[in-house]
């Protein structure tokens, strides 16, 4: 089952990052100062993972495709792993619109 894990980062904020059942990163969030507001950011992925126009596909310079999710407001949430191809990518969100909603959440 996939997992929301929260820990804290090298600056002492807060993250968190979607886990798949497999054990790869599907999404990374940015730095949080609180924790509730890093809670809030999972329930923001929870609630628009299923929403196809809150992702946006992007490339790298370096050519590789990657993508965030965005809240109702714009902010990116999310940001996905970098990807060989489109294909891959696709895969990733739909792993996203699959595994968000139930995720478990735990603190590492």
């Amino acid at each position: 089952m996939a997992k929301f894990e929260i820990y804290t980062d090298n600056s002492d904020g807060f993250r968190f990052r979607l886990v798949a059942s497999n054990g790869q990163n599907i999404l990374s969030s940015q730095g949080y100062k609180a924790k509730a507001s890093c809670l809030n950011g999972v329930e923001s992925v929870r609630k628009n993972s299923q929403d196809d126009s809150m992702y946006e596909r992007l490339q790298s310079s370096s050519g590789k495709d990657y993508f965030n999710i965005k809240s109702s407001n714009g902010q990116v949430i999310g940001t996905s792993q970098m990807y060989a191809s489109a294909a891959g990518m696709e895969n990733g969100i739909a792993s996203v619109k699959t595994n968000a909603p139930d995720a478990e959440l735990v603190e590492v």
